[in-house]
């Protein structure tokens, strides 16, 4: 299993290149384990020397080389336990066998081998207990049951081996236990940050969309009220002194429509102001706050936004008006409603009205003096509408309106927006004709 390492970076200083120590504290434990393990096998050399009859010398260097092996457990755990094991009959090594057993039951060394080594210590230690054991018993010359010998040894074997392997495998367990959770937490931050990021793309795209949606209603809005005021202008410029009943009457008019785009805008700018206030969460997690608006947030300001527009936006009852203005401008439009009237979605009507909106002012544009027909059908399921006009008129005036490019691209995006169908170019005849069809949904 691999590790972050953040746990071993708070538990204590790491020292890496320590032969096979992580940290410098672990080296320190097993040189101190190793030491108090050799002295005490060099003392118990003294009496395994005398019993075999070997140099005492002899005896305490092979206890100190015997107890020094207990430095090397975190690397060979099965070697230690194995020397263990070899030096339990000259009746030393209890410590070295005490800690390479739990160290052994502790390491990813597999159970078979544990189990295998700690029977083999349980029965070195039983045979050389129980032959120690019945040597005292026959030195004390008393009277013992013939279960007592066998009972005592059981129970010290027992008592040196099982609680070392019990507590290796408690901690190993742990161990483990620990490094999966250290896993799944280092993998969760790793989702979490990918979900972050998901959640910022997704609210970069909601104020993306949003910021199209209000910038294509200024466009209409601003693109249509001003066209006509030029226009107005344009004419109110031209008749102030030949007709000033007409000059005043132009005037009327681009006043009413100076007033109804600032009207729009100020409802525009509503929208807006709205959207700021929404509240914003604090990032409570370093792993998310690379996400600095909340998703839930900005699809909050977006619904809302949508929904204030959809319910204060132009309908299709006010095509009329919007075709009076027109020719109240000088343009010829012949408005033409086939089908039974009937009401629509929100945004249906205003995304059909728009279309018609945008196609009048690109002629108020581009085709001065052109005539200029309105067609709305409503038919089962959709609303069409198209507007068509004929060739500029070349005696007419051009109002010398700019063109900011995105007329046509904002009705395409209304329209397919609603799973609609927008077609523009242009005629044979030499102008110009923009369609569209709506899917309908009830109001």
């Amino acid at each position: 299993m691999t590790t972050t390492g953040a746990h071993q970076d708070a538990a204590g200083t790491t020292a890496r290149g320590w032969w096979w120590w992580g940290r410098r504290r672990s080296a320190v434990l097993d040189v101190a384990l190793a030491s108090v393990s050799a002295l005490e096998c060099a003392g118990e050399g003294v009496g395994f020397a005398e019993n075999a009859g070997l140099p005492v010398p002899v005896g305490v260097l092979f206890g100190l080389v015997a107890g020094a092996a207990l430095l090397v457990r975190r690397r060979w755990p099965i070697a230690v336990v194995l020397v263990s094991i070899a030096i339990t009959p000259a009746e030393m090594g209890y410590l070295m066998g005490i800690v390479g057993l739990y160290t052994l039951a502790a390491s990813e060394v597999p159970r078979r081998i544990t189990a295998a080594l700690a029977g083999m210590s349980l029965a070195a230690v039983f045979i050389v207990t129980y032959v120690r054991v019945r040597q005292d018993v026959a030195a004390a010359d008393f009277e013992t049951s013939s279960w007592y010998v066998p009972l005592v040894s059981v129970m010290l074997s027992l008592g040196l081996n099982a609680p070392p392997v019990l507590f290796g495998l408690y901690i190993g367990a742990r161990r483990r236990l620990m490094e999966s959770l250290r896993e799944r937490a280092d993998s969760l931050e790793q989702e979490l940050s990918l979900l972050a990021d998901r959640a910022e793309q997704r609210a970069q795209m909601a104020r993306v969309e949003e910021r199209t949606r209000i910038a294509r209603e200024m466009h209409d809005v601003v693109a249509h009220r001003v066209s006509l005021m030029v226009v107005h202008a344009a004419a109110l410029q031209a008749v102030a002194l030949k007709d000033p009943q007409k000059a005043v009457k132009n005037a009327a008019l681009v006043g009413d429509m100076g007033r109804q785009a600032l009207s729009e805008l100020r409802e525009m700018l509503g929208v807006l102001r709205a959207e700021d206030r929404e509240p914003v969460a604090p990032r409570a997690v370093e792993t998310v706050e690379s996400a600095s608006v909340p998703l839930e947030a900005v699809g909050r300001a977006a619904a809302a936004a949508a929904e204030a527009a959809a319910e204060d936006g132009p309908c299709l009852d006010a095509l009329d008006e919007l075709v009076e203005q027109s020719r109240q401008a000088g343009m010829v439009v012949e408005l033409r409603v086939m089908g039974e009237a009937r009401s629509y979605a929100p945004d249906v009507e205003q995304t059909a009205y728009r279309v018609v909106q945008e196609a009048l002012t690109n002629v108020h544009k581009h085709a001065a003096g052109a005539k200029v027909v309105v067609r709305l059908a409503h038919r089962g399921d959709e609303v069409a509408m198209q507007v068509e006009n004929g060739p500029s008129d070349g005696a007419a005036a051009d109002a010398g309106l700019p063109s900011g490019g995105n007329g046509l691209v904002g009705m395409r995006e209304r329209v397919t927006a609603l799973g609609g169908v927008f077609v523009s170019g242009a005629t044979d005849e030499g102008g110009f004709k923009v369609s569209a069809v709506l899917p309908v949904r009830a109001a």
